[in-house]
């Protein structure tokens, strides 16, 4: 983490160890609060900026230090869920989260362990359920007090009062908004699927896609599946979903006719089985499935360029 130093301002002020340590938790909440972490890093940074702006004698009245940063993230990334919905409404096509390696397969982290330079925030998400690409679809569905609520509240077991005065709402009211997203979370959750069980699935789809199988691909989606894609006017893309399993296969083949020489990788996608797609080395579209009665439900394909840098190691 490298916050810029302030003219006279001494940086090592108190407990400077633990303010620093708070970061790891920090990332993990604004990623999973805004769904990118561009936009995570950027709160987080932003949050430790207010930190260091303050005189040395506002900071050692702050008696926890950690829990001043994370109220002040929390309203930063309000506040930033507020702005982006504008945003993503003039978004070209759909906007997808952005997608997630595990660590050990994160090409921009701290090669060897012996990197000088501070971790990448990517390397600091801890990969769970409450960062699978199903749920974080379910969270772009909610209003941004609903989402601040419920994950603070449910994901990260912050008491409401605490929650309360991040949302600016009373605690009661809190709990209203965590229940009303706790209620879309459960109407949008499909049967737990074993890890294994997915990577089966996902291994036969890209032997299917690689072999220009359509009729097994078919088979391996449910026969209502979508995909969806999101390139964000950057690279060419579908703009809306397609829908039904025999479209989506057409459209899979389709895709590897137009751009010969991809190379397909088993990948771990926000802590699931998913698929990469390589062109000469590099990275130009990460997927990520959901499951439906024993068959691929979900695809979610990110293809804008910007949401792959954690892939290709150029953040």
């Amino acid at each position: 983490m490298s916050t810029p130093s302030e003219p006279g301002h001494d940086r090592s002020g108190p407990g400077l160890g633990a303010i620093v340590g708070e970061r790891r938790q920090l990332i993990n909440l604004a990623y999973r609060l805004l769904g990118s972490l561009a936009e995570a890093e950027d709160a987080v940074q932003e949050a430790y900026a207010r930190w260091y702006a303050l005189s040395r004698k506002q900071q050692e009245a702050i008696e926890a230090p950690g829990a001043w940063l994370t109220t002040v993230a929390g309203r930063i990334c309000l506040d930033v869920l507020g702005s982006a919905r504008v945003r993503r409404e003039r978004y070209v096509g759909e906007w997808i989260p952005e997608p997630l390696p595990d660590r050990t397969e994160w090409l921009g982290g701290p090669a060897g362990g012996g990197s000088a330079g501070p971790a990448d925030p990517a390397d600091q998400v801890t990969l769970d359920e409450s960062v699978n690409m199903a749920f974080l679809v379910v969270l772009e569905s909610m209003t941004p007090a609903e989402r601040v609520a419920f994950i603070l509240h449910d994901v990260f077991r912050y008491p409401f009062a605490e929650v309360a005065e991040i949302v600016g709402r009373t605690p009661a009211a809190c709990r209203q908004l965590a229940s009303s997203a706790r209620r879309r979370v459960r109407a949008a959750q499909a049967p737990a699927v074993a890890t294994a069980g997915q990577a089966g699935l996902v291994r036969h789809f890209k032997e299917a896609w690689e072999a220009g199988d359509i009729e097994a691909l078919v088979g391996l989606l449910d026969p209502d599946a979508t995909m969806t894609a999101d390139g964000g006017g950057l690279v060419g893309t579908v703009l809306r979903p397609v829908e039904g399993s025999a479209r989506i296969a057409q459209y899979l083949i389709h895709i590897a006719d137009k751009a010969p020489g991809l190379t397909l990788l088993e990948r771990t996608v926000n802590g699931r089985p998913g698929l990469v797609a390589e062109h000469s080395g590099v990275t130009v579209t990460v997927a990520a499935f959901g499951l439906a009665g024993g068959r691929i439900g979900r695809i979610w394909a990110v293809r804008n360029p910007e949401k792959l840098r954690p892939w290709n190691g150029n953040r």
